[in-house]
């Protein structure tokens, strides 16, 4: 089966990393036999530049028409005088929109040998492998009415039984790829909207007997991640509270350099993208971490694409680069040397094409 793949590489260091990751698809074409139909396209500041409009007609159709998109980076100080709907970040808004992109899978992860660049004891987080599903297109960002005057504000939650089902559902089935546990993360003791979100839960809990659920107030979820995070296997959870909780948890890791993320929509198409940004202070440098592009990509050939032994096998190659000793500057520790982009491009494959042998 040949599967079709875009690729925006965007601004900043994006071209860098998700040129990386194009090789690791060819790898896996020599080594696994993947087939893919490859596009690139436009989107943000260089779309901008070259079409006016930070989302061309022409890209969304190509990400509409394809199975995934894999994502880099958009933004730089070069635009940020521009009118507000043309700056490159509402690229990103407005094709998360077009593809009805409802769930934010964030995992946090950690290999041990980066467990020193925790901010946390390293037998905290040594070994660490949460996913938190995070609702992307509901709840308090989205809910009118809302206001702002000279003496008050306001905004409102609001979330549907379809919307928590849905998220519900999709967190339940990667709970099912992985430890069988979700946690689902709610104020169900101060908030209607989260008391109603733990009764739909619970009743789509009924359809997953082999995975089990737990349910915790978001303060409490906040003060655990910090306290004992790996007691954590998939986490569930709202908008506002997925947001914070998120961040919390990439923190964990110690290096923001290391996240990737996918959000995806009812088909499981989705974007998968590094979790940090476009760090035009580096760009055409050799110095990004190509690494969360590389396991953003292992998620898309997991969630997207059901390439769950390709998947294994990208995310082992980077385990083992790690093992071996190689660092981006990010990953630097003290009296090390740094490896560039192509470097650690170059690892990657070799560790690839040595486990394929």
């Amino acid at each position: 089966m040949t599967h079709k793949l875009l690729l925006l590489p965007g601004d900043g260091i994006g071209p860098e990393i998700v040129s990386q990751a194009e090789r690791v698809i060819q790898t896996l074409g020599r080594t696994h036999g993947l087939s893919v139909e490859l596009e690139t396209a436009l989107i943000g500041g260089a779309a901008y530049e070259a079409e006016g409009d930070p989302l061309p007609e022409q890209t969304l159709a190509l990400a509409q028409a394809s199975d995934a998109v894999l994502f880099g980076a958009v933004g730089g100080p070069q635009w940020d005088a521009i009118e507000r709907d043309k700056r490159p970040e509402r690229g990103l808004l407005r094709i998360r929109a077009g593809l009805d992109l409802f769930a934010n899978l964030r995992p946090a992860s950690l290999v041990p040998e980066l467990a020193e660049a925790s901010s946390l004891r390293p037998e905290l987080v040594a070994g660490l492998d949460i996913m938190i599903v995070r609702e992307l297109t509901g709840g308090i960002y989205f809910g009118q009415p809302r206001e702002q005057g000279a003496d008050r504000a306001f905004n409102t939650m609001v979330y549907s039984r379809s919307e928590i089902e849905r998220i519900a559902r999709r967190a339940f089935e990667i709970a099912r790829l992985r430890d069988r546990r979700v946690c689902s993360v709610d104020k169900a003791n101060v908030l209607e909207v989260s008391e109603f979100w733990r009764q739909t839960v619970t009743a789509v809990a009924a359809d997953y007997p082999d995975v089990t659920l737990s349910h915790m107030y978001v303060d409490n979820a906040a003060m655990q991640l910090v306290r004992a995070p790996k007691q954590f296997d998939v986490i569930v959870t709202g908008n506002l509270f997925g947001d914070v909780l998120s961040d919390i948890a990439a923190m964990l890791t110690g290096s923001i350099g290391m996240l990737p993320s996918a959000s995806l929509n009812e088909q499981s198409r989705g974007l998968y993208e590094p979790v940090h940004g476009s760090a035009p202070d580096i760009a055409g440098q050799d110095k990004a971490n190509p690494l969360a592009t590389i396991l953003s990509l292992a998620m898309l050939l997991r969630y997207s694409l059901g390439e769950t032994v390709m998947a294994d096998a990208v995310e082992r190659a980077v385990a083992r680069v790690l093992a071996d000793g190689l660092r981006t500057a990010d990953l630097q520790s003290a009296g090390s040397t740094p490896v560039g982009t192509q470097a650690m491009g170059d690892a990657v494959i070799r560790a690839l094409e040595s486990a394929s042998h």
